[in-house]
């Protein structure tokens, strides 16, 4: 994933990679066109997927818009072994308003780079539409931005490599990308939608001393039954104990929820009525509200 072309340094950034006392860093280098990482039996089948990221004017679903999204497929192995990259893709959008200076300062995108520009929305619907799932570092923040821009994308199976991955199992600690992908031996530009969907890829692709990739680990995470329960009504006495039981507040629908595993949902519910709906609590609904969670409605926004 380097194409360096001078041997000295090639050679000098092995002398030192050969040292305990020395970590080497080399910048992740797609390309833009399609790329084959390994060989592979044309008779057993692949899977294809696509890597996506989005720059934003803000954090707000509700009121920002997207101004860079990029998309690249790849294909992928039973074993969850990536074996071929597609050619990247990436658009922007103009937003209609001035960026904020703190949006410039992250993405080194100004108001000139996005005048005038637009997403084509039918070509990014279909690029995604045509693979078994979608992957982003951080699928709770960037599918209910893709699937308010493009609605026919909506409903495809979502995977997230914050949240589905197990990365201890990889002995990686934190969980920005940059940072990930730093402990798998790269750097990149980050905050630029394409380069950031480069780094997913080749974070995907990296494998244990097992050989068992982080996409492999992706795949099972985002294929577990849970269930999404929601503490609708609880008191605002209620606030501390259900942040501490790790329940995340939706501004959007003004309640706390959380995922549980299928098979704890009857203990959630019985925690909930010691804690949350108990007399005193200040509860304005009798229980929980509790739906199934799969690949396909996972980090969306309700319907």
């Amino acid at each position: 994933m380097l194409r360096e072309s001078d041997p000295a340094l090639a050679s000098a950034a092995a002398l030192l990679s050969s040292s305990l006392n020395y970590r080497v860093l080399r910048r992740l280098d797609l390309g833009d066109g399609s790329l084959e990482l390994h060989a592979y039996d044309a008779a057993r089948p692949l899977s294809v997927a696509a890597a996506l990221d989005v720059e934003t004017t803000g954090l707000d679903v509700a009121c920002d818009k997207i101004i860079e999204l990029a998309i690249r497929r790849f294909a992928y192995d039973e074993e969850g072994r990536i074996v071929r990259i597609g050619r990247a893709r990436s658009w922007r959008e103009d937003p209609g308003v001035p960026l904020h200076a703190e949006i410039t300062r992250v993405t080194g995108l100004t108001d000139p780079d996005l005048a005038g520009q637009s997403i084509d929305a039918a070509e990014a619907a279909a690029v995604l539409t045509s693979c078994g799932a979608v992957f982003s570092h951080n699928a709770a923040f960037d599918r209910p931005f893709v699937e308010r821009r493009l609605p026919r994308a909506a409903g495809l199976d979502w995977g997230c490599s914050l949240a589905d991955v197990d990365w201890d199992e990889f002995g990686f600690e934190g969980r920005a990308l940059g940072w990930l992908a730093a402990q798998s031996g790269w750097f990149f530009d980050a905050h630029r939608a394409a380069a950031d969907v480069d780094a997913l890829i080749a974070l995907l692709a990296h494998a244990g001393p097992d050989r068992r990739t982080v996409l492999a680990s992706a795949l099972e995470g985002m294929n577990r039954a849970g269930w999404k329960v929601s503490a609708e009504g609880a008191g605002f006495e209620a606030r501390h104990v259900l942040k501490a039981r790790g329940y995340r507040w939706d501004g959007r629908l003004k309640e706390w929820w959380r995922e549980v595993r299928d098979g704890d949902v009857d203990c959630e519910r019985r925690w909930l009525e010691d804690h949350v709906y108990a007399p005193g609590m200040g509860a304005r609904r009798p229980g929980p509200r509790v739906q199934v969670i799969h690949s396909g409605n996972r980090y969306s926004l309700p319907s």
